[in-house]
């Protein structure tokens, strides 16, 4: 199957009359040697030609609620250290949620951490549909045929998705430096957390503050229901919100993953099911 570039992702809208290409994912080029794919779902707050800011001031753009704070620069360079291929949003969350199933009622936020999304307010059945189209599922389709490469190439792939959380939600400070989501597969996800708490400097939540259990997100479609390896790793924004606290990260993870990496069982396509409920079977 042919490998889908950024170029293959252009959509276009019209301003002034001309069109304006605007791709939906940023494709990371590597090698399957880790049997590693990363994905950054809530990479970018940028929104394409025709959107404007959805009527949002810029500093709201810049909060957590239009992208997740420093995930794109660990999923880069962790993808460029350890060789291996990433797939990045190239649009804000605000804008559509690729986090989310196309009939989860948050796809399409008109409401976020007490801000009223103008641009969203009447986004009907249409619009939804049209962004969907031109941004949800390019980014799906991007990972889609990442996956089916690797398959080809003999490769079961295990999945990383990278994210980011707030130091504080509604005036309560959180205590964990990273979290790790997970549904129901425990392979990937207890070697990581015993990895990350192994040096004994983080503090490290097993599905706190949230569950990694959603149905129809990005893991679910893409690994829980082709029984892959997979797990989701937030980390604190304010350890990486700047360029070092990136690097930092990036190096951590590219020391530990390889040795997690290597046990076969992660690369063998297996039916843990969903504690959201029935999936059909592999």
């Amino acid at each position: 199957m042919r490998r889908l570039s950024t170029e293959d992702s252009a959509t276009t809208d019209s301003v002034a009359g001309a069109p304006v290409p605007f791709p939906a994912f940023e494709r990371v080029p590597g090698t399957l040697a880790a049997g590693l794919i990363l994905l950054c779902d809530h990479a970018s707050n940028a929104l394409p030609p025709g959107y404007g800011s959805l009527g949002l001031p810029k500093a709201e753009l810049e909060r957590h609620i239009g992208y997740d704070i420093g995930a794109a620069g660990v999923t880069r360079m962790l993808a460029h250290r350890l060789g291996c291929p990433a797939v990045l949003s190239r649009f804000s969350r605000l804008l559509i949620d690729p986090n989310r199933g196309e009939d989860d009622p948050t796809l399409v936020m008109r409401l976020s951490d007490g801000a009223v999304i103008p641009g969203n307010r009447h986004a009907d059945e249409v619009e939804i549909e049209r962004r969907l189209a031109l941004f949800h599922r390019p980014y799906h389709d991007a990972i889609h045929a990442e996956i089916e490469s690797a398959l080809e190439q003999g490769v079961v792939p295990v999945l990383l998705s990278l994210h980011s959380f707030t130091p504080v939600w509604r005036g309560l400070a959180r205590p964990w430096h990273a979290a790790v989501l997970w549904d129901s597969d425990p392979r990937f996800t207890r070697e990581l957390i015993d990895a990350l708490e192994a040096p004994g400097d983080l503090i490290v939540g097993d599905n706190e503050p949230y569950d990694g259990a959603l149905r129809g997100d990005c893991l679910f479609r893409h690994a829980t229901l082709r029984g892959l390896a997979n797990t989701l790793l937030e980390i604190r924004q304010d350890l990486i919100a700047e360029v070092d606290g990136q690097r930092a990260w990036a190096d951590r993870l590219a020391g530990l993953l390889p040795d997690i990496l290597a046990r076969p069982e992660l690369h063998e396509a297996r039916a843990y099911g969903s504690r959201t409920g029935p999936v059909p079977p592999i």
